[in-house]
């Protein structure tokens, strides 16, 4: 895109009041609404008066003749408009992020930055359900291991089960008497975690009576993740808990309780079994880490800020954590030294939710300012050679 046609497209924009920012919720759908609401509570931001638009693709400027971009700007529909202001705007979304690199010596060179330009055509939204016709709105999402299938958490407490390719819900799981606010998958078996302070067990192969009811917080269940071998489920609640479940008990097996505010950044270690860490709410702003092996507490570090998520790297021992107030950044820290490699800033409110690319390589995040951002954090070819080495004990473990 010549950079003259691209200033034709922002003063297009400016005319016609359009939002500056891509906006996505929960990677469901796509929001045009000039008008940012940022009230809400703790974890999931107010979404009341979005407007709603869906199925827009990233256009390629470069490939347009010239009677075709002619056409384009001369176009009065406003969906035409819409499609064009987003290409613009995607492109200065997945371009215009600040990074800061945070030198490590004992590190390879390497580069964290935003997507590139050519990997625009990859980007394709689509609305896959509007919950709003029934008075109610999206709360949580997570995919099942396999892909096909995403879970969707409701405000009125619901979960729904929909096929993602044919674009059909395939059931809706009853239970919750509040909003279902973290969800986690284990095989066939989905764990739901709600306001109600209740955590359920269900098989979706299995009637919904089947069910088990997980009974240990005093407050509202914000953070749910499975262990990689299947075995024990970690929760973390608003009354600043840290529980971990196995498949067989009602009752948690361990409980941790030295986090000072609400736990909902959970991710188990690929790396290490028994592995876990967890983050606190802003009165609280640590990474901690647990063997839960031996139930013992091992490091801690004072990011500065609200710890929203966590999510480890698939090729080497190293995790990413967002956060939210004060300074709503994206961190990456080398285990076990705890070392901080990278700092990427961009968003301006709480990063509140982040997804790992199937590869490993690179990351999703959205955040209260009601847009996502995409980064490569992890570079997998650096990462195997780093996990060859005969120093790597991980590498002679079998």
């Amino acid at each position: 895109m010549d950079q003259e046609y691209e200033r034709r497209l922002l003063r297009q924009i400016n005319h016609q009041n359009l939002p500056t920012e891509s906006r996505l919720t929960k990677g469901l759908g796509a929001a045009c609404s000039p008008v940012a609401v940022k009230s809400g509570d703790r974890y999931i931001p107010t979404r009341a008066g979005s407007n709603w638009s869906i199925n827009f693709h990233y256009a390629n400027e470069n490939c347009r003749s010239p009677a075709q971009t002619h056409k384009a700007k001369d176009a009065s529909s406003d969906s035409s408009k819409d499609a064009v202001a987003y290409a613009a705007l995607l492109r200065n979304e997945l371009l215009g992020a600040g990074m800061e690199t945070v030198a490590d010596p004992h590190a390879d060179d390497r580069r964290h930055a935003v997507l590139a330009q050519d990997s625009h055509s990859l980007f394709r939204v689509t609305r896959l359900c509007d919950l709003s016709v029934d008075g109610d709105s999206v709360t949580s999402v997570c995919w099942n291991e396999r892909g096909g299938l995403v879970a969707v958490g409701t405000h009125k407490g619901y979960v729904q089960i929909w096929d993602a390719a044919g674009g059909r819900k395939l059931t809706c799981l009853e239970g919750h008497s509040a909003r279902v606010g973290a969800l986690a998958w284990n095989g066939e078996q989905l764990s739901s975690g709600s306001r109600d302070r209740v955590i359920l067990q269900r098989d979706i192969r299995t009637p919904p009576s089947a069910e088990r009811r997980l009974q240990g917080h005093r407050q509202e269940v914000c953070g749910l993740k499975w262990s990689p071998d299947h075995q024990h489920l970690a929760s973390g609640g608003n009354d600043n808990k840290l529980l971990v479940w196995n498949s067989s008990s009602l009752v948690p097996v361990q409980q941790y309780s030295d986090h000072l505010a609400a736990v909902k950044a959970i991710a188990w270690s690929p790396h290490q079994h028994g592995l876990l860490a967890s983050g606190g709410g802003t009165a609280d702003r640590c990474l901690r880490f647990w063997n839960t092996l031996t139930g013992q507490a091992l490091q801690s570090t004072d990011t500065g800020s609200q710890v929203c998520n966590l999510a480890w790297s698939k090729h080497a021992n190293e995790l990413v954590s967002t956060h939210g107030y004060s300074q709503n950044q994206i961190l990456v820290w080398k285990y076990p030294s705890l070392t901080q490699v990278a700092k990427l800033t961009g968003h301006s409110y709480r990063v509140l939710y982040l997804a790992v690319s199937p590869d490993g390589e690179a990351i999703v995040t959205g955040a209260g300012d009601e847009t996502l951002r995409f980064w490569n954090v992890f570079s997998k070819t650096r990462c195997t050679k780093e996990s060859k080495s005969v120093l790597n004990l991980f590498t002679r473990i079998r």
